[in-house]
């Protein structure tokens, strides 16, 4: 779930699956713009969350009742701090905004590429809340999905 001053952003953003960039609707890639990369996209349902070089941004809708859309969009040059707690096969990753509300992402079903590629996106997120830049080396392996392990070669 996804809290901003202890009011829920959004009902469930319990990251479960990343999803191929090529796959997102065009709604979702209208928030990337031409001056950052998107890193990573997650799916839960209906929802959405992207992670760019400058930016994460949440998409909720709720199909019930009032249908709506939400779309949160939180810029890093607005975080203060943050931190990463990796458990056995879940990770959630808080950030304190500037404005002092609190944000709580939760990852889950993690297998080892997975946390590999978590840590990463942190390292990315810690440089660009730090205002530096990213390494491009940690954006390549982010984008060529080299997360250090070997695949099988098909005979």
């Amino acid at each position: 779930m996804a809290y901003i001053r202890y009011k829920e952003v959004a009902k469930h953003f319990d990251f479960k699956k990343i999803i191929d960039n090529k796959k997102l609707p065009s709604y979702v890639l209208d928030y990337v713009y031409d001056d950052e990369i998107l890193l990573a996209a997650y799916r839960v349902g209906r929802d959405h969350g992207i992670i760019t070089t400058k930016k994460i941004v949440l998409f909720d809708y709720t199909p019930f009742v009032k249908p709506n859309k939400a779309i949160t969009i939180i810029p890093y040059r607005a975080v203060s701090t943050h931190s990463i707690i990796f458990y056995k096969d879940y990770a959630k990753f808080y950030m304190l905004l500037d404005s002092g509300n609190p944000l709580l992402l939760r990852f889950s079903n993690l297998g080892s590429e997975d946390k590999v590629r978590l840590r990463l996106l942190c390292n990315a997120i810690s440089a660009a809340i730090c205002n530096q830049e990213i390494p491009k080396k940690v954006i390549d392996r982010i984008i060529h999905n080299d997360l250090g392990f070997k695949k099988d070669k098909e005979d």
